[in-house]
């Protein structure tokens, strides 16, 4: 079991090595580390929780054509590779396909206290300072510009809409951050997200006083 998680982590960490830095190893590993302190807390198997959470975007959709299947597909070949068994395959896969925000959107036809606890460990690495820095990677990854007065600060309704939205990193913290808190599936989720919802609600503050010239 230990070599089938070191294995793991060295093959996320080599097809990661040129990812976007809000989604390249270090995400997953700050994911890995969140959801096994959660899992101490909550209970889970930890083999599940340790395999989904390393391997839950070894093939992200928007930096693959939209590809849903490819991450999936990458992780059965991989663990089956290994030689895991095939339940716990099928149970690992099951959480990559159906934990990611945008899939929420969607009638949600699978869960386990395993995705649970990675899925917020996920989303709690996407709020608080280091959502942040994340959100505003991506957004000059996609040379997006920070603010726009004019384009209304509005919540997203549908997977598609919120697939296809283009609109400015500050637009992203209403489609989805500031979202997550009450989102959360644990208490432990819940406990963690509070003071990281916090700390983005400061900072929006501070951004808006800035923007204006009063701070």
């Amino acid at each position: 079991m230990k070599q089938w998680i070191e294995d793991t982590v060295a093959h996320v960490r080599a097809v990661l090595k040129d990812a976007e830095a809000g989604h390249d190893w270090f995400h997953i590993e700050r994911v890995w580390k969140t959801a096994m302190a959660i899992s101490r807390e909550e209970g889970a198997d930890e083999l599940v929780v340790t395999f989904a959470a390393l391997l839950h975007d070894i093939a992200d959709p928007k930096f693959n054509g939209g590809n849903e299947e490819l991450g999936p597909q990458m992780a059965t070949d991989f663990l089956k590779q290994l030689g895991v068994p095939a339940e716990t395959i099928r149970h690992v896969v099951n959480i990559i396909r159906h934990m990611s925000f945008k899939n929420s959107f969607d009638q949600t036809t699978f869960s386990s206290p395993e995705m649970q606890i990675v899925q917020d460990a996920d989303r709690l690495d996407a709020i608080g300072a280091i959502g942040i820095a994340r959100a505003f990677t991506y957004g000059g990854f996609k040379n997006r510009v920070i603010y726009d007065p004019a384009v209304p600060l509005t919540e997203v309704h549908t997977k598609e809409s919120y697939k296809a939205t283009t609109a400015p990193t500050i637009n992203h913290f209403y489609e989805k951050l500031l979202l997550l808190k009450d989102r959360m599936n644990t208490p432990t989720g819940r406990k963690m997200a509070g003071q990281r919802h916090e700390f983005m609600l400061n900072y929006l503050e501070q951004f808006y006083s800035e923007w204006e010239g009063l701070s």
